[in-house]
């Protein structure tokens, strides 16, 4: 609630400091006084600017602050807002403060921190409702009336189960879109892989191939040197008509064995230069079968060489040996697997997509239900409350409706609506103030004394629901008559009993359900004018009220019927107490 309000050259208002209580605030005083510039502080420190015609005369700037209590657990939405935007506290306290400085300029600051105009507007709109000259009124906003029938229909559970497979829907869909934009770019990409592992694979390469080949090359190129040198090799060792390394070791051996046999300690010398012999005679043998088999073999070597060249080309695109050619392979074929799960993917998503697609049309379709049914009974007591206001020929009607939409949510019926995180309603509050006339927007409908009480009626049937904290009504009485006047105080006291409640009004029955009168009068100060705000209590508002009966002039009996009149809205507000306890 607004705990203090202060405000400092703003019209012919000087300096005010007014702390208004919980519950019903009242304001009266002649036309003329100031009693709206009241409110319209109020609505300049909700926007944030003025016009320079709205600063007081011979002054620089004006200075408006208000000071809020906000009990967290009764304004959740509020404090979530404040808690969003670093705009909390350390206690339930909510400073706003605007000073108006001339040529449109302004600066603005909540709980300390300046912020933009239009961080403050929205905080405005879920802090309090004018209805006056400004109409910031929450209830002319159609976007709003889809969150007062769900908080009236007991829906917002619903409603919210419905948002969170929206959400989950809208993070479906991103996906789905994430794989459509790369859907060119994986094609690509799986065609270009394919290419790379058969190109491998047809390769059939083998670790250390590379190497073998190159030897066998550096054989193919020198055959007529290799079988030269193998064949001398083998006349040295073993060589036929010349004596050979062999021929000499054996007349060695001749001579070692009558050695070993004269002294039997040379018998293992003997037997090492027996096999050495043995060895000489295997090598010779191997070399001569080894030049045999060397014969110059063009064709293959050709072939070794284009061999060679194939895995020069390979390891020169995917690595620096067969070996990491043959692991870029294996990555290639993983990559190419991932791709297709891909793929699958996507269709899962698409099934995933169209299975949820149905849970969110049994469940738009249960709220929507839950919404037309909660729509009839607001209807119903709104009407009523219309009746008790002397306004039977206005009618009242929530339209709720749904959008049929090719790319919607398929509901149980078998049509395909349109939605949004809310559902697939469109939920609007709709007028008629004249009988025979259509139903209207309620934006639409002319702000007078009748669409006021309209207001009053909605109000009233909502106050439950309704989380806005502080509500204005200005003049809200104009064109009524003292019996709907009772009727609309007993409303605003009503209203009063949920939220706190200002009204500027020129009628005693409503000034007479007040928990709390203040009088505006105008005075001259040396050469200039001032308005100020009084509190009024006891005899000074029994007059008031009987100034407002009968004007300045009153009598002892328009005294008495004000007494009167406050006496029965207190037993009556006293007996509605009573009952609720």
């Amino acid at each position: 609630m607004l705990l203090q309000l202060k405000v400092r050259d703003f019209g012919i208002i000087e300096s005010v400091e007014w702390e208004p209580s919980p519950g019903l605030n009242v304001v009266t005083g002649e036309t003329g006084a100031g009693k709206s510039l009241v409110v319209e502080a109020i609505e300049a420190l909700l926007e944030g600017r003025v016009d320079d015609d709205a600063i007081r005369y011979g002054c620089d700037k004006s200075v408006i602050e208000g000071v809020f209590v906000l009990p967290e657990k009764s304004f959740p939405r509020l404090q979530g807002f404040l808690k969003e935007n670093g705009l909390e506290a350390d206690d339930d306290t909510l400073v706003i403060r605007c000073e108006f400085i001339r040529q449109g300029r302004s600066v603005v600051r909540v709980n300390g921190r300046a912020v933009s105009r239009k961080l403050l507007q929205e905080l405005g709109r879920l802090l309090i409702d004018v209805h006056g000259q400004s109409q910031h009124l929450s209830l002319l906003d159609r976007h709003s009336h889809l969150d007062f029938l769900d908080a009236f229909g007991h829906t917002v559970e619903l409603r919210q189960e419905f948002a969170a497979k929206a959400a989950e829907l809208s993070h479906l869909e991103q996906e789905l879109k994430s794989l459509a934009d790369k859907e060119r770019d994986r094609v690509r990409r799986q065609e270009f892989l394919r290419f790379q592992v058969e190109e491998i694979k047809r390769a059939n390469l083998r670790p250390g191939e590379d190497a073998e080949l190159e030897q066998e090359k550096a054989v193919l190129t020198q055959v007529e040197r290799l079988k030269a040198l193998s064949h001398q090799v083998y006349q040295a060792l073993r060589g036929d008509g010349m004596v050979s390394a062999a021929d000499r070791l054996n007349e060695a051996a001749t001579a070692l064995k009558k050695l070993a046999e004269l002294d039997p300690r040379l018998t293992e010398q003997l037997e090492t230069l027996t096999g050495t012999i043995y060895s000489i005679e295997d090598v010779a043998q191997q070399l001569r079968a080894y030049g045999q088999r060397l014969e110059d073999n063009p064709q293959r070597l050709e072939e070794v060489e284009a061999r060679l060249e194939l895995i020069r080309s390979l390891k020169r695109k995917y690595g620096e040996n067969i070996e990491a050619v043959l692991d870029y392979m294996e990555k290639a074929e993983k990559e190419l697997e991932e791709l297709w799960v891909s793929e699958e993917k996507r269709s899962e998503l698409e099934e995933a997509r169209m299975k949820l697609k149905q849970e969110m049309g049994k469940v738009a379709s249960k709220l929507s239900s839950a919404r037309i049914a909660s729509a009839k009974k607001l209807t119903s007591i709104v009407k009523k409350e219309l009746e008790e206001l002397n306004l039977e020929q206005v009618d009242f009607q929530v339209s709720v409706i749904q959008q049929v939409a090719e790319d919607g949510i398929p509901l149980p019926d078998g049509r395909v609506c349109a939605f949004n995180v809310d559902g697939v309603d469109n939920v609007e509050f709709l007028v008629s103030t004249n009988p025979g006339e259509p139903l209207k927007p309620l934006a639409k409908i002319a702000s007078t004394g009748e669409i006021s009480r309209f207001i009053l009626a909605l109000k009233s049937a909502l106050s439950m629901v309704d989380r806005t904290p502080l509500l204005i009504f200005d003049e809200i009485d104009i064109g009524v008559g003292g019996r709907s006047g009772e009727v609309v105080g007993k409303k605003l006291w009503g209203l009063a009993r949920e939220h706190q409640v200002i009204c500027v009004t020129h009628l005693p029955q409503v000034a007479a359900f007040a928990d709390a009168h203040y009088r505006v009068e105008k005075h001259e100060v040396g050469l200039r004018t001032v308005s100020q705000l009084q509190w009024l209590d006891g005899d000074e508002r029994l007059g008031e009220i009987a100034a407002m009966l009968a004007g300045p002039d009153y009598t002892k009996v328009s005294l008495e019927d004000a007494r009167l009149m406050v006496k029965r809205a207190g037993d009556w507000k006293q007996k509605v107490a009573t009952a609720e306890s």
